[in-house]
Parts: C-alpha cells; sequence; structure tokens
C-alpha cells in the first residue's frame, strides 16, 4: 500500500486557467496527453508566468474539476488578486483531506503518479474515508535537486 495520511484542511481558494478534457473518464492515455498539451500551451504563451506572478506562494496546482457535466483541468494558483476574465475561482472545502505525496522529474510525471496511486492504489481499498467528488489538485511545492516535490490533495468523507 501507497504511502498516505488524512489531513484537516481548511477551505481555500485557487485561481485558475482551464481547458475541458474530452477524452472518456477512463481513457487515461488521452486524459494525460490533454492535460500535457495544456501545460505546454500555457508553459509557451505566457499564461502560467502570468498566473504564477499574482500568486501568494510557490506552490502551482492542476487541478481537476467536474463543472457543468464537464470535466474540466486547470493551472492555479493561491492568490488574493482579483481573477483575468478567463479564470475561474476554485473553492476547496473545509474538511479531511487525502493527502499522497512524492516526487518526479516533471510535472506530469508527478501528476499522472500521485493521480495513479490516490485514485489506483488507495481509494479503491480503504474503508475508513471516500472521495465524493468535488475538485482535487496535485500541488507542486518545491523544486529540488533536479526533483519536484508535490502532493496530491483529495477531499474525502469519513465513512
Amino acid at each position: 500500500m501507497a504511502d498516505y495520511t488524512l489531513e484537516e484542511k481548511d477551505s481555500f481558494i485557487v485561481l485558475g486557467l482551464g481547458t475541458e478534457l474530452k477524452s472518456h473518464y477512463t481513457d487515461f492515455v488521452g486524459l494525460n496527453k490533454e492535460k500535457s498539451d495544456f501545460w505546454q500551451a500555457i508553459s509557451e504563451d505566457g499564461r502560467l508566468d502570468a498566473l504564477k506572478s499574482i500568486a501568494k506562494n510557490d506552490y502551482v496546482f492542476a487541478v481537476n474539476e467536474a463543472v457543468n457535466n464537464k470535466m474540466m483541468h486547470y493551472a492555479g494558483v493561491m492568490t488574493d488578486i482579483a481573477a483575468p476574465e478567463e479564470a475561474r475561482v476554485i473553492q476547496f472545502p473545509k474538511g479531511d483531506y487525502l493527502v499522497v505525496k512524492g516526487e518526479a522529474t516533471t510535472s506530469d510525471e508527478l501528476n499522472n503518479k500521485l493521480a495513479g496511486i490516490a485514485f489506483g492504489q488507495v481509494l479503491p481499498v480503504v474503508n475508513n474515508f471516500a472521495y465524493v467528488g468535488g475538485p482535487n489538485a496535485t500541488v507542486e511545492i518545491e523544486k529540488q535537486n533536479g526533483l519536484i516535490y508535490g502532493e496530491m490533495w483529495i477531499p474525502v468523507v469519513k465513512k
């Protein structure tokens, strides 16, 4: 079993730029390609740097959320600055969160690794809590020695 913790977090807000994911929710190859293409596009056109420039810390969020029956994926930051027109304010609730920690050499690798552990190894076998929806995120916390350290935060409820 993968290492994970259950942590209580205060509510928080992430400001995100997003894209709708068109692949079927079980098509992990398709979803990962769409996410990777999105991150490459916002990195190249400067939107990611602009977003980071208004952040109140160094955390970069990769958020997954169902909105109006659409699967959405966002690049986001915590900020107190008013949202640009194309951005979405994403509210994370106060409560318990499944937290899976890890490291990888790229953002894509970190996101895929942590999501795989959280949704593929931990949630299917735990009996004392459950994910019932809402936004979840991979959080890039620190870059050091060529590695990106991060965590996956998934809101859960106790059974």
